[in-house]
């Protein structure tokens, strides 16, 4: 319901894996994000994987557990997920910043150790 350009900044954090049509969501996300706006969209990602994984007659929660890490997940992204938001519209920088951090500080903050931030931004 919201009109094109309308917000700044964007937050998705660990939603696209849960929603039927993730390139639909992806295409509304870039679609309401203002023109020099930027958002941080974070999903799991299987670092072993070069593409998403998803099959939508795949409904029994076990198999979905094992196949997409959660029983409510209907995929699991790859290394692909930063070509899926470039393919949207949204210029995509991969950032390893959690792994440049202090050790110290991952724990404290309980970060995810092996996560790639995805910094989209819109032009």
């Amino acid at each position: 319901p919201f009109e094109e350009n309308s917000f700044d900044v964007v937050m998705c954090n660990h939603v696209l894996e849960h929603v039927d049509d993730s390139e639909k969501v992806m295409t509304e996300l870039y679609r309401v994000m203002k023109p020099g706006g930027w958002g941080i969209f974070q999903v799991p990602i299987d670092i072993n994987s070069p593409n998403t994984k998803e099959d939508k007659s795949i409904t029994n929660p076990k198999e979905r557990e094992r196949l997409y890490w959660q029983d409510d997940h209907l995929r699991l992204f790859g290394l692909d997920y930063g070509s899926k938001l470039k393919a949207v519209g949204f210029k995509v920088t991969e950032s390893n910043f959690i792994n440049e951090l202090d050790s110290e500080l991952v724990e404290r903050y309980s970060l995810p150790k092996q996560e790639i931030i995805y910094f989209c931004e819109k032009k």
